[in-house]
């Protein structure tokens, strides 16, 4: 059965340590992870989420855009857990964003990521992926391998100012 896990917050140290690559992709606790994963980020509208944020401290995460009330114009994806996943290349062009996170909840931050990114991961059945990611997909992978890296989105912002309250993004976001 599907679990709901408990998200990290900011301030909790695990959000702040690198984490470590899964050996053994095989095992089984990791499938049953990876599940709770999907359903965590499901229940809290997110459309992505990261095993550090659940107090896992291995290089796994999950993308799963899809329109919500935290990011209504979404494109659909089916929910793809990505395994030791990595930057192959870099479009080099930076496009700025309004991005939230589940383990900084109540604010968004405007930050510039490159717009086409190459990847490379494993799948759950140990398959190696390599696939060009453009735009919010591209922006999700990277706000995602940050948490593995232990950054934080608003270690990306340029200034103060470019970090919001929620409330105050959703009425220039959809106003």
């Amino acid at each position: 059965m599907n679990k709901i896990l408990q998200i990290s917050e900011i301030g909790s140290p695990i959000l702040r340590q690198r984490s470590t690559a899964i050996a053994n992709i095989s095992e089984l606790q990791l499938d049953e992870l990876i599940t709770d994963l999907i359903a965590t980020a499901d229940a809290a509208n997110g459309v992505g989420i990261a095993a550090p944020q659940v107090a896992a401290s291995m290089r796994l995460f999950i993308v799963a855009s899809r329109p919500s009330p935290r990011y209504p114009h979404a494109p659909t994806m089916e929910p793809t857990a990505m395994i030791n996943p990595e930057i192959v290349d870099r479009s080099g062009e930076l496009v700025a964003g309004w991005e939230g996170c589940l383990s900084v909840p109540g604010q968004r931050g405007l930050v510039l990521r490159d717009r086409a990114i190459e990847v490379k991961y494993f799948t759950k059945h140990g398959e190696l992926v390599r696939q060009e990611l453009t735009d919010f997909i591209a922006r999700i992978f990277q706000h995602e391998l940050d948490h593995l890296d232990g950054i934080l989105f608003p270690d990306r912002v340029a200034t103060s100012t470019d970090l919001i309250a929620e409330s105050e993004y959703m009425k220039i976001a959809f106003d």
